[in-house]
């Protein structure tokens, strides 16, 4: 099958759902996303948690050891369908509002439906 660019744009997150996709994996079928940050303070993290909380995500909080400047992590994780369009917008939507908190957006991660 030929890449159709509209729905896997040449970057990170076009070429991961393209990869997926390749596989087999039915990407219109809802399914929990990970998005991570990263914040440099315990406090900062908490307090974006909070407002994640706030607006009604699901999220988790733990240390992270791999990243000495930013040791902490918030991870949100939204039941949507992994197309370009939900996580582009999701993830800008979590780097604008974790400027204020100096969050430092780390990545997403999803595992095919039925996984």
């Amino acid at each position: 099958m030929e890449r159709d660019l509209k729905l896997f744009p040449q970057d990170n997150i076009g070429d991961a759902l393209w990869q997926m996709s390749q596989q087999g994996d039915d990407l219109s079928i809802p399914r929990e996303i990970q998005f991570s940050v990263l914040f440099a303070s315990e406090q900062q993290a908490l307090k974006y948690g909070q407002l994640l909380l706030e607006n009604n995500q699901k999220l988790s909080f733990c240390p992270y050891p791999d990243d000495k400047d930013y040791p902490w992590e918030i991870t949100a994780y939204p039941e949507v369908e992994a197309s370009y369009e939900n996580i582009a917008a999701y993830q800008e939507l979590l780097e604008n509002s974790a400027q204020p908190f100096q969050g430092k957006y780390d990545g997403w991660y999803c595992v095919k439906k039925g996984e």
